[in-house]
């Protein structure tokens, strides 16, 4: 893809960000996910193995031309550390302290992740263009300790059959954007990382 065809697709986007930036955020999300071509059978024991199959999993290794299930993962890490806040960035939002961001990210209040060149970053996705996404501090609460910022960065931009709006299923972000009671995605927010 030609740097210009990149800048548009960024552009599109929505993400302010020069292409050799966001290359380079990609050759990262690459770099810290799974090895290109695990073999999934590997993970398991054989009577594991039989059972996947029996219930009509396959386990056979990626092949040379098939899509690399990573993709969609890689370009949403990027994205999501792209556009992503700095702790001064989240305080000059807020019109508040740096200190007092960093002492919400420690009591649950905001979430983020430490950046591998230091310092916090802020998902997006929790602020609005005046402050907080309403409600957050109560759905924070109710997210397991062990999940990954982009974990609840999906959950919380994709439609939930519970949280309806006009007749049709919103994401927890747009459910509590609209003043929805931030009790009703609190428990759907309590069973990431379980599986079904």
């Amino acid at each position: 893809m030609t740097t210009i065809a990149l800048e548009n697709v960024l552009a599109k986007a929505g993400l302010n960000v020069n292409p050799s930036k966001f290359l380079a955020l990609v050759e990262d999300a690459a770099r810290r996910l799974t090895p290109p071509s695990p073999n999934p059978s590997h993970y398991f024991s054989p009577d594991q193995q039989a059972a996947l199959r029996d219930v009509g999993l396959d386990l056979s290794s990626q092949g040379a031309h098939d899509t690399d299930y990573r993709a969609r993962t890689v370009a949403a890490h990027a994205v999501l550390a792209d556009s992503a806040l700095t702790v001064s960035e989240a305080a000059a939002l807020l019109g508040v302290d740096d200190s007092r961001i960093r002492h919400r990210l420690k009591e649950g209040r905001l979430t983020g992740w430490k950046a591998a060149q230091g310092g916090w970053r802020l998902p997006a996705w929790q602020f609005t263009p005046s402050g907080v996404l309403p409600g957050l501090d109560v759905v924070l609460r109710a997210v397991p300790a062990d999940q990954p910022a982009l974990v609840v960065a999906a959950f919380m931009s994709t439609a939930q059959s519970d949280l309806v709006i006009n007749g049709r299923p919103a994401t927890p972000r747009q459910w509590l954007l609209a003043g929805g009671d931030p009790e009703l995605v609190a428990p759907l927010a309590a069973t990431l990382g379980t599986p079904f």
